[in-house]
């Protein structure tokens, strides 16, 4: 009996480990898709700041696309990706909290803040500037 309950737990400390790294990964997949729109966005507007319209690979196959809305496209992915990840990283802190809490560990501290928004760190550069 004693040997089933050890096992039992075992098996949920590795489920909810095993569910913690699968999202780290998946937001490591995500961050590097963003990081290559990124990088298209600046071959968009440097390298083929002439261009009216680009080639642009969907699957196996290249299609010519107008520049404007081939930038539309990928800004829409942006914010689709950013919007993934970050849910996810919210995701996250709720699975790593749950596995310290299966294992008998104290719940983080300070890991549940959320960093400033760009209003909020333009007031503070401001009052800084007084």
């Amino acid at each position: 009996m004693e040997a089933e309950r050890i096992l039992q737990y075992l098996t949920q400390v590795e489920e909810a480990a095993e569910d913690v790294l699968a999202n780290k990964q998946q937001i490591v997949d995500l961050d590097t898709k963003r990081n290559m729109n990124r990088e298209a966005l600046n071959a968009l507007k440097h390298e083929m700041a002439s261009e009216e319209k680009v080639k642009v690979c969907f699957g196996n196959m290249f299609i010519t696309f107008p520049k404007a809305k081939t930038k539309e496209m990928i800004q829409r992915d942006q914010q689709q990706l950013d919007n993934e990840i970050n849910n996810l990283r919210q995701a996250l802190k709720d699975k790593l909290n749950r596995l310290n809490e299966l294992q008998g560990k104290p719940e983080l501290t300070g890991y549940n803040l959320s960093p400033l928004s760009n209003v909020e760190v333009k007031a503070i550069n401001h009052l800084m500037k007084r």
